[in-house]
Formats: C-alpha cells, structure tokens, sequence
C-alpha cells in the first residue's frame, strides 16, 4: 500500500471532467414522485436486545416502486418527552442492517439512530433482511452493473430512492424532531448520504466518509480493485457499451449530487485508500455546495479514520445540533 494518486495539493484543487445529463434534476424529481405515489407505511415495531440504554425498533416502509424495505431505529432509553435530533446511518457495500445490537452508537449519544437496510446487500460482511425484487439485464456479479444499460433500471436509483424514503420514515415517528436530521455513511454509505442531501434538500447535516460512487470514469481509469473493477470487467466483454454505461452512471456520479447539496457536511477521505481513490473523493468535495470540511487520513486505506472518525463526527454533530 501507497500513495498511488494525486498529492495531497493537487487533490485540493482537482476538477474532474465531468459532464452531467441535461435531464439530471427532470430523472430524479420523476423518480422521487412516482415513489411518493406509494404510501411510506412506516411500522415500529419494538424489539428486545438485551440493552437497558437504548430502546430498538424493528423498521419496515416503503421505498422505490412500494417495495418494503427493513431498518432499525435505536433511541436513548431515558431520553424524556423532548423530540430528539435523528441520525440515518447507510451501510457500505455488500452489507445490510446487521443484527439490531450493531450500531447503536448514535442512539447511545443521544440521538434518534436509524440504520437503513440496503435492498439485495447483507450477504458480504453484514446481514441484511431486504430483497431486491427487481430482475436485471447480464450483468457482473456484484451490483455495480446492474441494469447499466439504462438509468431507469440502475440499481443504484432504487437504492438512492430508498435512502430519501428513509429519512422520511425516521421524520414520521414521533419521539424525532423532523427538522434535526443528520445523515452519514462509509465507502457505499458516504456515496448514498451525498444522494439523499442533493435530493432532500432540508436534510440538517450530511456525514460522508471516504464516499464511494464518485467520480465513476476516473475511478475505472486508476482503481483495480472492486467494487470499481466490476465495471471493469464488464465493459472488457462489453466493449460496445462503453458510452452506454457511463451514460448511465452519470445520473448517479456523487459529483452531480454534490452540486445540489446544501446542508453542512463532514467528509472524510484516506490518502492511500485503494477501493475509493482519494481524488474520486475530492471530486465530489470540491463540488460540494454547502459549508464542508475533510478529515484527511495520510496513511490510511479504505478504513480511513474508523474509530477516529467516529470522535470526529459525534464532536461535530453535538456542536451542530447544540
């Protein structure tokens, strides 16, 4: 492992080539009202974990196209009568929801935790409880390519779909305050939080770490490890769709959301990080609309500031929600 990208000054002040569709804003306001036509049906059901500080919930709504889709909320046990501040948290790829004891780090802050389900995930490094009912063209194995061809069918506009959804479930349950809802996520989740504050454009705070599904053509060009290198290896035998498929992911490139995004946000970024290069990271920063700041880990892979990075955002967040 080594730095194997752009130094830490020419990271400062990279623009990337990047050129959105014409129709980004029309895609995704269609999008998000056919699945407004859906009902939310939030239900909160609680649930036993064995832990006396915290009070979990089992969490089902509605997401892209009505589908169900699973959470946990987690909220302080002795919190009294005051609608608290919310944290929806987005897992990284290949996990899901994991098991309710997990992540309960926010609630145990004192916030209103909820950790959405990532449909089709939760078979790699954390269980997950949410199908992904939706069928695909051929596509490699992973979820990088699936429904490539056409950005109707791609993955990721059911993902980021549901991540909006999410946030409007959290704001539905009484003990949140609707208007103090931070979001976060690592790696797949960094990438879903810079999508859900581009099109929830109230969110209050936006937490990204080392954010994947940035910068999609640099990072092809530069990174040969997955989940980039799924691409990869589908254009090597799709040599026709090169145009096709990157047509597609510009409708989902964290650098259009960054544009749109407005609420205060935390990035943080590992200067020898081989699954999301440090200049797909900066891609998106730099475009980044709203106030922002960069936790820089110099000597760091994809784990970026891990434990670390979780001091820093729990100071942000109590000086922000403060």
């Amino acid at each position: 492992m080594a730095h194997t990208d752009l130094s830490l000054a020419e990271l400062v002040e990279y623009r990337a080539s990047f050129e959105e569709p014409a129709d980004f804003d029309d895609f995704w306001a269609t999008t998000l009202a056919a699945a407004r036509q859906h009902e939310l049906a939030p239900s909160f059901q609680p649930v036993d974990i064995g832990l006396t500080a915290v009070n979990t919930f089992d969490v089902a709504y509605r997401g892209f196209d009505g589908h169900e889709i699973k959470g946990w909320l987690h909220l302080p046990a002795h919190a009294g009568d005051a609608a608290l501040p919310g944290v929806v948290q987005f897992q990284g790829y290949g996990g899901g929801r994991g098991l309710p004891h997990e992540n309960v780090l926010y609630a145990l802050a004192g916030y209103a935790h909820f950790v959405m389900d990532t449909r089709g995930q939760g078979s790699g490094w954390s269980v997950g409880d949410t199908p992904d009912p939706v069928g695909a063209a051929p596509s490699h194995p992973g979820f990088m390519t699936r429904g490539i061809e056409d950005p109707s069918e791609y993955f990721y506009r059911r993902v980021f779909t549901d991540g909006v959804r999410a946030v409007e479930a959290i704001r539905s349950h009484p003990a949140v305050d609707p208007a103090r809802v931070a979001i976060g996520g690592g790696s797949q989740g960094g990438g879903i939080t810079l999508a859900v504050a581009a099109l929830v454009p109230d969110v209050a705070y936006a937490m990204p770490d080392v954010p994947f599904l940035c910068d999609f053509r640099r990072a092809t060009d530069i990174c040969d490890t997955d989940p980039y290198g799924e691409i990869v290896r589908y254009l090597k035998s799709h040599r026709e769709r090169v145009d096709r498929a990157f047509s597609t992911l510009s409708y989902f490139d964290g650098i259009a959301m960054a544009r749109r995004a407005h609420a205060p946000a935390l990035f943080s970024v590992a200067l020898m990080d081989q699954t999301c290069p440090p200049s797909t990271v900066y891609a998106a920063y730099n475009e980044y609309a709203g106030e922002k700041q960069i936790s820089v880990y110099p000597f760091n892979d994809h784990e970026g500031g891990a434990v670390f990075q979780e001091v820093a955002r729990l100071q942000w967040l109590r000086k922000k929600f403060a």
